[in-house]
C-alpha cells in the first residue's frame, strides 16, 4: 500500500520532500489524481498529495490575474471567473471520465503540469501560455519562485514554461498565477456535412485562413459522429466555432457559411448547441463511455495539413476524430492488449509530428513508450534539467521516460 503525505502550504511541501530526500524516498506527486493513469507507472511507495493546498490567494478581475494554490479544482475557479464574466480562455479539458474517474475533479496544479488546452487552443494557446507565475519546491527541497502577478513581466529566465508541461517531474508547485480573459457575450457554430477526412482538413484550412476568426475547428467522422452532443444528425460533420460579440459572430457566421458552401451542404448550431458540441469536444465524450475505455487511447500532434494521412496509414478498426483544424487526432485502437504502438509511431513518423499513449493497461504504460521517443540532443537536454532540478531523481521518476 502506498503511504501519502498530505501537507497544509508550500512550508510542509519543502519539509517533505526534504525528508524524502534524506531518505531516499522517491515521491509521486499527485493532487486530485484525475491524470494519475497517464504516463508511466508510478516507480514510488510514497505519494506527495497537493490536493490540501486549496484556495484562491488573489483574483484582480479589473488586471485579468488569478492566483490559487496547486490544489485548487478547477471548477471552483471557473464558478468564481464566471460571476465576473471571465474565463480560463485555454479552455481546459477534464480527463477524469476518460481514465474511470469522476467529472470535474482536476485541479489548477494539474492543469499547468500537463500544459492543457481545449479546441480554442488554435486561438489561445495552451496553459503555457497563460501561465505568469509560480512558486514550487523542486527535487533539492529548495523552494523557487518565478514570473509574477502582472501579464508584462520579465525576471529572468522563464521557469513557468519549463515547468507547464513536465508532468511533476521538475518541481511540486504550491501557488500559481495564471492570466484570465473577459468571456465570449455568445458563440455559433457552422457545420458543413458528409465531407471525408481529407476534404474536412482543406475545408477546415480555409475557415482558419479567413477573416472570419475561427476559435475552434473539428471534423467528427460518421463513424463517431454520433456520440457527440448537439448534433443535428449522426452524419460526418466538419464544425467551426466563432466567439464573440452577438452582432460580429453574427456577421462572422453569415461570411463563413457562404464560404463553406463550395465544401458541401452548411448547417448552423445555435449558441445552446454549440455550447454542448464544443464541450464534447473538449472532453473527447466519444472515448470517454464505459465500452470505448477499454480500448488502448492515443493523442496525435501533427501540421493540420497532414492530419488526415494517419487514418489512411493505421487499421481501419481504429476510431478518430480531429480537433485544431486537424492538427489534434483521438484515436482509439481495436480491443486488445496491445496499443499497437508500432503502426502509431510509424504513421506519425512518417507525416511529422509526436503521439502520446493516454490510455492503456499499467503493464503496457511500463513496457512501451508513452511520450513521443526523444531524439539524442533533446534527450540529453532533458536528463540535463531533470538533474538540475532534481539530481536524485526524486520527483515522478520515469514518469514521461524511462530514467528520467
Amino acid at each position: 500500500m502506498t503511504d501519502v503525505i498530505k501537507p497544509r502550504d508550500g512550508k510542509e511541501v519543502e519539509e517533505a520532500v526534504r525528508w524524502a530526500l534524506g531518505n531516499d524516498k522517491p515521491l509521486e506527486l499527485a493532487g486530485q489524481g484525475t491524470k494519475r493513469a497517464i504516463g508511466r507507472p508510478s516507480q514510488t511507495d510514497l505519494t506527495l498529495d497537493l490536493s490540501g493546498l486549496t484556495g484562491v490567494t488573489l483574483y484582480e478581475p479589473a488586471e485579468l490575474v488569478l492566483s490559487a494554490r496547486a490544489g485548487t479544482p478547477l471548477s471552483e475557479i471557473e464558478v468564481l471567473l464566471d460571476k465576473n464574466n471571465q474565463e480560463l480562455a485555454f479552455e481546459p479539458m477534464d480527463y477524469g471520465p476518460m481514465l474511470g474517474g469522476e467529472v470535474n475533479r482536476g485541479t489548477l496544479g494539474g492543469a499547468i503540469a500537463a500544459n492543457l488546452s481545449g479546441p480554442r487552443r488554435i486561438k489561445s494557446g495552451a496553459a503555457r501560455d497563460h501561465f505568469l507565475g509560480v512558486t514550487a519546491v523542486t527535487g533539492r527541497a529548495e523552494t523557487i519562485k518565478s514570473g509574477g502577478r502582472v501579464v508584462k513581466n520579465v525576471t529572468g529566465y522563464d521557469l513557468c514554461k519549463l515547468l507547464a508541461g513536465s508532468w511533476g517531474t521538475l518541481g511540486a508547485m504550491t501557488d500559481i498565477t495564471v492570466k484570465v480573459l473577459p468571456k465570449a457575450e455568445t458563440e455559433a457554430t457552422v457545420l458543413v456535412a458528409g465531407l471525408d477526412d481529407a476534404r474536412a482538413c482543406t475545408a477546415m484550412a480555409a475557415a482558419m485562413g479567413s477573416s472570419c476568426d475561427v476559435s475552434g475547428a473539428a471534423h467528427l467522422p460518421d463513424h463517431v459522429a454520433s456520440w457527440f452532443d448537439g448534433l443535428p444528425r449522426s452524419e460526418a460533420s466538419t464544425v467551426l466555432r466563432l466567439e464573440g460579440f452577438a452582432p460580429s459572430v453574427a456577421h462572422r457566421r453569415e461570411t463563413l457559411a457562404g464560404l463553406m458552401k463550395s465544401f458541401g451542404p452548411v448547417a448552423l448550431l445555435d449558441e445552446k448547441n454549440s455550447r454542448v458540441l464544443w464541450r464534447s469536444v473538449r472532453n473527447v465524450k466519444p472515448f470517454a463511455t464505459d465500452t470505448a475505455r477499454a480500448r488502448p487511447l492515443w493523442r496525435i500532434s501533427v501540421a493540420p495539413s497532414r492530419g488526415h494521412e494517419i487514418a489512411a496509414a493505421i487499421t481501419p478498426a481504429a476510431q478518430m476524430f480531429y480537433d485544431w483544424g486537424g492538427g489534434l487526432i483521438w484515436v482509439t485502437m481495436p480491443l486488445t492488449n496491445e496499443p499497437d504502438a508500432t503502426a502509431i509511431r510509424g504513421a506519425v513518423s512518417a507525416v511529422g509530428g509526436h503521439a502520446t499513449l493516454i490510455r492503456a493497461p499499467a503493464a503496457v504504460r511500463a513496457a512501451v513508450d508513452v511520450f513521443a521517443p526523444e531524439e539524442p540532443a533533446s534527450r540529453a537536454l532533458a536528463k540535463r534539467v531533470k538533474e538540475s532540478f532534481d539530481p536524485k531523481g526524486m520527483l515522478n521518476p520515469g514518469r514521461m521516460w524511462a530514467g528520467v
